[in-house]
C-alpha cells in the first residue's frame, strides 16, 4: 500500500526506511552479473563492489569467506562473476547491499556462448546483412577516429593515412577501449562523430587483446548504435584473428588499424599514376581517331570527283552526248524502217485493190435496190435497176428481157 503523507502529517524517517526495506525484500533471491571492482576482507566477511560491465553503476556485495573461496582462486579485481544474492536494505544506516550465497566466475566458454547467442539474434534481425552496409567515400573530407588515449592504433592510422594522402584530416575521439566504461564512451563518441556534418567516415580502432579485453566491442548497445549510424563505419579491432561482433555490424571490416587506413584513404601516388595512365589512354584514343578521320579525308579528297570536279562533269556530258546521238540514230533507223514497211504495205494494198482490176477494163454490177453484187445474168430479172461501176465512174442501167442468150440491158 502507498504511504499516505502530507505536510501536516509527515512520515518519520524510520517508517520510510522500513517501507523501502519491505519493498526490496519482496524481490527475493536474484542472479546478478557484474565485474569485481573492489575486494576487501574483514574477518570472516568479504566485501565486494560489483560494477556493471556497461553502465557506470555499482552495488555493494557481502558474502562469507567460504562463499567467496568456493568460487575458486582466480577471483580478483576485474574478474566477471555471476552472483546469487538477496537484496537487503539496512533501515538503520539507510544503505543497500546484496547478500551473496553463491558466486560463479564467468569463464571464457560461457562468454563465447553468450556472444554466439547475441550474434544469432542480431543476424536474425538483419544487422549483418550485406545490403544494409554503406559504401566508403572515395576521398573523405574528415575521418572520424575513435581510439584509446595515446594508443598505437591512433598513431598507425594517422601515419599510414598521411603517408597515402598528406592532406587528410582527422577528428579524433579518445575513449576507453577496454573495461566497464569502454562501450558507453565509444557510443558517446560515435554519436558525436555521426552528428558532425563534415565527417564522411568513422574508424573504430584498437590494438589486439584477450577475449575479455575486446568484450566492449561485442556489446549489444554499441552494435545497435553502429547499425543506426548514417555515416559509414569501419571496424579495426585487434589483429586478423580477433573478430568481435562489431566486425559483422560495421560497414567495412579491416584486419588491423593499418589496414583500415589503407581502405579509407586512397594512395595519392597510385591515383596520380592512374590519372597519368588514363590521360595517356585518352591521348592515344584521340590520336587514333584523328588519324583515321584524316586518312578518310585524304581518301575522299583523292577521288576524281573531288580532285577535278570539272573533268567529272565533262565526262558525264560526253556520256549524255553519246547517248543522245545513239538515240537519234536509233530513231532515224526505226523511222526509215517504218516508212519502208508502210510503202511495201501500200503497194500490196494497191495490187490487191479492186480498183486496179477495174482499171484493166473490168466493171462491177450491183443492184440499185440493195447494193448487192450481180455475179450472173440469171440473178437479174427484167426491168431491174442495176448500177455498173467502172474504175473512175459508174452507170445506171435497166435489165432487159431474158433471151435464149445472155441477158441484155439498156441504159437510161
Amino acid at each position: 500500500m502507498a504511504l499516505q503523507t502530507s505536510a501536516d502529517s509527515p512520515a518519520p524517517v524510520r517508517t520510510v526506511l522500513q517501507l523501502v526495506g519491505g519493498w526490496i525484500s519482496r524481490l527475493g533471491r536474484i542472479w546478478v552479473e557484474g565485474e569485481i571492482a573492489e575486494c576487501a576482507r574483514r574477518g570472516g566477511t568479504v566485501f565486494l563492489t560489483l560494477r556493471d560491465p556497461v553502465a557506470a553503476v555499482s552495488v555493494r556485495v557481502i558474502c562469507t569467506r567460504a562463499t567467496f573461496g568456493a568460487a575458486g582462486p582466480s577471483l580478483a579485481e576485474g574478474a566477471r562473476v555471476v552472483v546469487h544474492a538477496k537484496p537487503d536494505f539496512n533501515a538503520t544506516r539507510g544503505s543497500f547491499a546484496l547478500t551473496a550465497t553463491e558466486i560463479r566466475p564467468v569463464g571464457i566458454g560461457e562468454l563465447l556462448a553468450r556472444l554466439e547467442r547475441l550474434r544469432r539474434t542480431l543476424a536474425a534481425e538483419g544487422l549483418f546483412a550485406p545490403e544494409r552496409k554503406q559504401r566508403l567515400p572515395f576521398l573523405p573530407r574528415v575521418i572520424g577516429l575513435i581510439c584509446g588515449r595515446d594508443s598505437a592504433a591512433q598513431r598507425d592510422v594517422q601515419r599510414i593515412a598521411e603517408r597515402r594522402w598528406p592532406a587528410v584530416r582527422f577528428r579524433v575521439e579518445q575513449t576507453a577501449v577496454q573495461g566497464p566504461y569502454a562501450a558507453g564512451e565509444v557510443i558517446e563518441a560515435l554519436r558525436k562523430l555521426d552528428g558532425a556534418p563534415d565527417v564522411d567516415v568513422i574508424i573504430i580502432a584498437r590494438g589486439g587483446g584477450s577475449v575479455e579485453d575486446l568484450l566492449p566491442f561485442s556489446d549489444e548497445a554499441l552494435l545497435r548504435a553502429v547499425a543506426a549510424c548514417r555515416t559509414p563505419v569501419v571496424s579495426a579491432i585487434g589483429h586478423e584473428q580477433d573478430v568481435p561482433l562489431l566486425d559483422h555490424v560495421a560497414d567495412v571490416r579491416a584486419a588491423t588499424p593499418t589496414d583500415a587506413a589503407r581502405r579509407v584513404v586512397p594512395d595519392v601516388a597510385e591515383q596520380l599514376a592512374l590519372v597519368a595512365d588514363l590521360r595517356d589512354r585518352a591521348r592515344r584514343c584521340l590520336a587514333g581517331r584523328l588519324d583515321r578521320e584524316w586518312a578518310w579525308l585524304e581518301a575522299v579528297r583523292s577521288r576524281p570527283a573531288i580532285a577535278d570536279p570539272v573533268r567529272e562533269v565533262e565526262r558525264h556530258q560526253e556520256q549524255v552526248t553519246a547517248l543522245a546521238q545513239r538515240t537519234r540514230a536509233c530513231m532515224d533507223t526505226a523511222l526509215t524502217r517504218a516508212a519502208d514497211d508502210l510503202a511495201h504495205t501500200r503497194a500490196r494494198l494497191l495490187a490487191l485493190s479492186p480498183a486496179s482490176t477495174l482499171r484493166r477494163g473490168y466493171a462491177i454490177v450491183t443492184r440499185a435496190s440493195d447494193g448487192g453484187v450481180v455475179r450472173a445474168a440469171a440473178e437479174v430479172t427484167g426491168g431491174e435497176e442495176l448500177t455498173v461501176r467502172f474504175a473512175n465512174d459508174q452507170l445506171a442501167v435497166t435489165a432487159g428481157e431474158h433471151r435464149s442468150g445472155p441477158a441484155t440491158s439498156r441504159c437510161r
